[in-house]
């Protein structure tokens, strides 16, 4: 079963989360502080966190920051509607996606499956770069990429379709499960970090922008 833990201090909140989504077949864990739920998302080996941005002891980016330092779980964060710093800041910090508070119980779950369900794609290597699903990794000239689950989704969608153009919603379609809004940056956020960890280990720029178009992902191979 897969388990998801929620960080969040409204505890009524989360009573109705863990109910809803207890109905859809999840295992459900809670903490309504930042220095648990950091010690929860850690030690208990959840498959998936619901990480509010507000929250007392320590805020959901430090959180998330402690979460990267030990762990490359998926993370969903909650945050206030419209607040467009908190979501950009939350990807620069390796969440993998965002909703905004108030959210439908039917949307969270659909972003829930979506980032799940794409941890998998297809075991593949081409030129440099190697693909290993089962455990999210990416290896690039041998070396093992520190790659965020929606960094290596967002990179696998560009290696399955090697040497094509591909647009930046058909990579948030494919990598998370809905389609890009106005003015969302999450993508080239995610890029951007991608392209960083694979030029330090080799600064040839393998992955191309085509400004107004999407990305191209180009290897020896393409």
């Amino acid at each position: 079963m897969t388990k998801i833990l929620i960080i969040d201090d409204d505890t009524s909140l989360c009573e109705l989360l863990g109910d809803y989504l207890s109905s859809h077949g999840f295992e459900l864990d809670t903490a309504h502080t930042g220095p648990d739920g950091l010690a929860k998302a850690i030690d208990g080996a959840p498959d998936l966190v619901l990480l509010d941005v507000m929250l007392p002891g320590l805020d959901g980016f430090g959180v998330l920051k402690g979460i990267r330092q030990k762990s490359q779980v998926p993370v969903l964060m909650l945050t206030a509607r419209g607040d467009e710093v908190d979501r950009v800041l939350g990807l620069e910090l390796g969440a993998d996606d965002y909703v905004a508070k108030p959210f439908s119980h039917r949307e969270l779950v659909a972003r829930i499956q979506a980032i799940l369900r794409r941890l998998a794609p297809v075991n593949q290597a081409v030129g440099a770069l190697d693909l290993q699903p089962e455990r999210l990794e990416a290896r690039y000239h041998g070396q093992l990429l520190d790659l965020t689950a929606a960094e290596f989704r967002v990179l696998a969608v560009l290696f399955e379709r090697c040497g094509e153009v591909v647009s930046k919603e058909d990579i948030c379609q494919h990598a998370f499960g809905r389609h890009l809004q106005p003015f969302d940056r999450h993508i080239d956020i995610h890029v951007s970090h991608i392209r960083k960890k694979m030029t330090e280990v080799d600064p040839a720029q393998v992955i191309r922008t085509l400004r107004g178009v999407g990305y191209q992902l180009i290897t020896e191979q393409a």
